[in-house]
């Protein structure tokens, strides 16, 4: 079902409503055209990354595809987060703060920059569950990927919904690997975040809303985008490996905020690594695994 057939609404769905979301169908057709190459390269790049070439039919850098398919939804449509209203594609939950909070990725081939990529994206399952926070909700997306070319990629997304605290409470901190087989520093001040927002067209006011960010949704600074850090993450796996990978997948444990991370590995068998953005405290931010085929 598109967007268009979908009707809005600003009702919460009860648990047992919810679960009429599940099977939704959107499909869509996207690129990473030079120009939004062009505007990821400037908020991915960092002095131990080398610019990759972003001219039409230029090879697309592992997950740039999370910039072809923006939102454009009119702004009668997005609510005072930042993010479209719910109700459409996705079920409006009774919480107020959503994020994307892992995936899970299988890649054949290699996208191009320029090239048309259709994506099929299906509702797979909507669960409402009790953790140390409280009460939450995930919904699991499916996506198929597929490029003119012949390159696909199969994703599933896990957005998690919860309810906004009265005051900050940090998750259990997992401290940074003790000898991870490379750590490289990322500044990700207000203007990295400013950029990757625009790029991705994600306007959660997380991102670059400080007033917001710490007034409202209660946390300590900007939030810096998880897409982005396992995009940091991969980049600097294919680099230290010399490897294309097969398989991919991340989750995030602690909110990272501006100032700047540490991308860090540790080996995990012959044929993947251990993944993990490190804050300044020591702790982990975002979790990751690359693997590649013997």
């Amino acid at each position: 079902m598109s967007r268009s057939e979908t009707k809005l609404t600003g009702d919460a769905a009860t648990p047992e409503e919810a679960q009429a979301w599940l099977g939704r169908v959107e499909t869509r057709q996207g690129a990473v055209s030079p120009e939004l190459a062009g505007m990821a390269m400037g908020a991915l790049g960092h002095p131990a990354a080398a610019q990759p070439p972003i001219h039409t039919g230029a090879v697309l850098p592992v997950l740039w595809h999370w910039v072809a398919f923006p939102e454009f939804f009119p702004i009668s449509e997005i609510a005072t987060d930042g993010h479209p209203k719910l109700g459409g594609f996705l079920p409006p939950l009774p919480f107020n703060r959503r994020m994307w909070a892992g995936g899970r990725l299988s890649f054949k081939g290699r996208f191009a920059v320029g090239e048309i990529i259709t994506r099929r994206s299906e509702i797979l399952s909507v669960d409402f569950k009790s953790g140390s926070t409280g009460e939450m909700a995930f919904v699991r997306i499916g996506h198929d990927l597929r490029g003119q070319g012949g390159a696909q990629i199969r994703e599933e997304q896990d957005i998690v919904y919860l309810p906004i605290p009265e005051h900050f409470r940090a998750p259990r901190a997992i401290s940074a690997p003790d000898d991870p087989i490379f750590s490289e520093r990322v500044d990700v001040g207000p203007v990295r975040l400013f950029r990757y927002s625009a790029a991705t067209y994600n306007a959660h006011r997380i991102h670059y809303d400080r007033d917001y960010a710490r007034e409202i949704e209660k946390y300590s600074g900007l939030v810096v985008h998880g897409p982005m850090q396992a995009t940091l993450l991969m980049e600097a796996a294919m680099r230290h490996s010399a490897q294309i990978p097969a398989r991919f997948s991340f989750r995030g444990v602690h909110p990272m905020f501006d100032g700047y991370l540490n991308l860090q590995a540790t080996r995990d068998g012959d044929t993947a690594l251990r993944l993990c953005t490190v804050a300044p405290e020591g702790h982990q931010g975002l979790q990751a695994r690359f693997e590649w085929e013997a």
